[in-house]
């Protein structure tokens, strides 16, 4: 295992006025090069073959314009754990900011924890955290932080036979008389990608579950490995934070909420045209496609605050060395019990994929104007160079 230790080596043989900020070339990179070249450093984007004209053309530095200074294209992401890739990285003194893109295309999350000897900004075994087939799983974390989560009725992986799912819908839909209910199956194609759908009975599940079985949009193995839980009826919001470890302060860098395809569209519809589609059979989809920046009053802040500190705490005891740097957690503002609480649903544990936080005002209201994802992350590095610490906020 790579650890904050194990790579301190590497760290301190870089040259450390000529430091690259590296990532891969989707999610997020474009916000962290953009964010990189305001502080002054060099950046660079290992982007796959057939998908680097982004980066490659578009955003390519040339005089003033753009943002991304160099491009390593591979055939395959996972190529960048090839040796000559790694050490052209570190003939670079590349710093990598690592995203969810940087873990769905490598399928063994024993690649970049064992061999990608690169240094990562950041936490490099908390992204595994985030599937809920993992022991301590980001669920898990929140329970133990005491951060409300939906009501679980059946946990990924566990194996529940039908028997025993049909007498948990049987309490929730009956006894509990409960409210509608979220699968989260992975797609079939798009693995880390997951096809959710909403039931509010018990046979709702079965017959929708086999639908897209047939069209071959899920498979069994990953509806038996499905999380179902409460679907909270709220306003959904997601709170992007930033946690200093240089300095134990954490801050709300912005707010969010999700753009779907193609349930968007859907709701855009008419009651009498979304009745007709649902009648014949169609299901809208709830595949992410953007974000649109949102905030949240005031009232709310202070409660976003307090989970995002619980949060930062339980990861200090149970996932050493914690967080560094960017996370989210994801959820919605609900009033069931008349008052507003706030219920996280997923956790982001690395730079969330919305380039829209310095959109919304909290990282103005502490800096004096807003500032971006990519622009925190090289302001941390910079002062941490600076402060010849460098190897602190790297595992």
């Amino acid at each position: 295992m790579i650890t904050q230790k194990s790579i301190k080596p590497v760290v301190e043989g870089y040259d450390k006025n000529n430091i690259t900020i590296g990532v891969l070339g989707g999610h997020s990179a474009l916000d962290v090069c953009a964010g990189a070249k305001k502080l002054g450093f060099k950046t660079l984007a290992v982007c796959q073959k057939g998908r680097e004209k982004t980066y490659a053309k578009y955003y390519k530095t040339r005089g003033e314009k753009g943002c991304i200074d160099d491009v390593i294209i591979v055939d395959e992401f996972s190529d960048i754990v090839k040796e000559d890739i790694q050490e052209e990285l570190k003939k670079r003194n590349t710093i990598f900011i690592h995203n969810r893109y940087f873990w769905v295309y490598f399928k063994d999350f024993d690649l970049i924890e064992k061999h990608f000897n690169v240094p990562i900004y950041g936490n490099r075994v908390l992204v595994k955290l985030e599937e809920r087939d993992q022991p301590n799983n980001q669920y898990e974390l929140l329970q133990k932080a005491g951060i409300r989560i939906p009501k679980i009725i059946r946990k990924g992986n566990s194996k529940m036979s039908e028997k025993d799912l049909r007498k948990a819908f049987d309490k929730h839909f009956v006894e509990n008389k409960g409210g509608p209910l979220l699968v989260k199956v992975n797609e079939a194609i798009r693995g880390y990608e997951r096809a959710f759908f909403t039931i509010t009975t018990e046979e709702d599940f079965f017959t929708m579950a086999n639908d897209m079985m047939e069209k071959g949009l899920i498979v069994q193995k990953d509806l038996d490995n499905a999380v179902i839980e409460e679907f909270v009826i709220g306003a959904q919001v997601n709170f992007n934070f930033f946690y200093s470890n240089l300095n134990d302060e954490l801050e709300l860098m912005g707010t969010d909420t999700r753009r779907q395809t193609g349930l968007d569209g859907f709701l855009r519809l008419d009651a009498t045209v979304q009745t007709k589609l649902i009648d014949s059979g169609y299901k809208p989809k709830m595949i992410e496609t953007g974000h649109i920046a949102c905030t949240v009053k005031e009232s709310i802040v202070e409660k976003a605050f307090e989970a995002g500190e619980k949060f930062v705490a339980v990861l200090k005891k149970e996932a050493a060395p914690g967080m560094i740097g960017p996370f989210a957690l994801q959820g919605a503002v609900s009033a069931e019990h008349g008052k507003e609480e706030i219920v996280i649903f997923d956790v982001s544990m690395r730079i969330p994929g919305s380039p829209g936080t310095p959109f919304t005002p909290y990282s103005g209201y502490l800096y004096g104007q807003s500032v971006s994802y990519g622009q925190r992350i090289a302001m941390e590095i910079n002062d941490a160079i600076k402060a010849n610490r460098l190897h602190e906020i790297v595992t």
